[in-house]
């Protein structure tokens, strides 16, 4: 008795049916890397008309006593003197050739300043995203682990004291008990490793708050799940059923908000770095707002517009490593 192959002719034997994981990824990484050009260009517009907004850098410039003569001639070597339009246009072109024209302030290109600065601020952060980590996971873990106990109203009112509190005025405090009072570490500078101590806990006082009530949070819920249960059933410690299970469960919400402070990081740290005088693009950008540096100030604000963007776009794709229901559902 012969049989009959339901197989298609063109199908090859043992090859499983195609899926669409790969499209929809494809589709949801061009839609994001969409989103971020619109917002970076609309970051650039906006930086480009409203600094123009703040007054003519040729009269800071000039001598009050300067004549009309010597202004025109200032104005046309700076290309000020060229319609708006067209001012705008030369800045929209030199973007993605990363050239943002030339300081007024500092006669250099805006690219080769913005990169004597840029390494600093990467420090700043970087110390900040480490004193993060290190005191948000921990602190995080055991409130959620010690809920509604002592320890757990401890570690959550000192998060909630140190989101309250403004990070200028957590750099002064520092600065007047380990500087002043006991000596131990520099009040200002930058180029050693304790110029970098006081900084880095100033920026990172806020993002520690933040990230430790969200993963507490995350955790709890996390540790009420019905897999949580079946691993306490099977004779599980509590310390491995927290980090072995519920802090991956946990993490998606967590990273999604670490990515957010990794870029308010680099934002936030125009005041620190004022309260410190580090020389970083946060500093920069007070100085190229003062003197009235256009290119400088368009270039420093769109670097924290595209930080933000980069970083939001290595957090959609984290998804995808941490979840893999995020692949299907994407």
């Amino acid at each position: 008795m012969s049989t009959v192959s339901l197989q298609r002719p063109d199908a090859p034997a043992g090859r499983p049916p195609r899926t669409r994981r790969g499209t929809g990824l494809a589709r949801m990484l061009l839609g994001r890397l969409g989103s971020a050009l619109l917002v970076l260009l609309c970051t650039a517009t906006v930086s480009f008309f409203l600094v123009r907004l703040s007054g003519d850098p040729v009269k800071l410039l000039l001598p009050p006593d300067a004549t009309a003569h010597q202004e025109s001639v200032l104005r046309a070597s700076l290309g000020l003197d060229r319609p708006l339009y067209s001012q705008y246009l030369a800045f929209l072109r030199g973007i993605p050739r990363f050239d943002f024209g030339t300081s007024i302030f500092y006669n250099q290109p805006v690219g080769h300043v913005l990169a004597q600065r840029l390494p600093a601020t990467l420090e700043l952060a970087a110390g900040a995203l480490v004193v993060t980590l290190v005191i948000a996971i921990p602190a995080g873990i055991v409130a959620a682990m010690r809920r509604g106990r002592a320890t757990d109203r401890g570690v959550m009112t000192g998060v909630l004291l140190g989101q309250s509190t403004p990070p200028f005025w957590i750099g002064i405090l520092l600065i007047l008990l380990f500087a002043v009072e006991f000596h131990l570490l520099p009040a200002s500078g930058y180029g050693t490793f304790a110029h970098l101590v006081l900084p880095s806990v100033t920026l990172a006082v806020y993002s520690v708050a933040v990230v430790a009530r969200l993963l507490r949070s995350s955790l709890i819920d996390a540790l009420a799940s019905d897999h949580i249960r079946t691993a306490r059933a099977r004779g599980l410690g509590p310390v491995k059923v927290v980090l072995t299970h519920g802090l991956r469960n946990a993490s998606l919400p967590v990273v999604t908000v670490l990515g957010l402070e990794i870029g308010s990081l680099l934002g936030g740290a125009i005041l620190t770095e004022q309260v410190f005088s580090w020389p970083g693009v946060g500093q920069l950008t007070i100085e190229a707002i003062t003197n009235r540096d256009f290119p400088l100030v368009q270039a420093t604000v769109l670097f924290f517009a595209a930080t933000f963007v980069v970083v939001n776009l290595l957090v959609d794709l984290s998804y995808t490593l941490l979840d893999p229901r995020v692949r299907t559902t994407r």
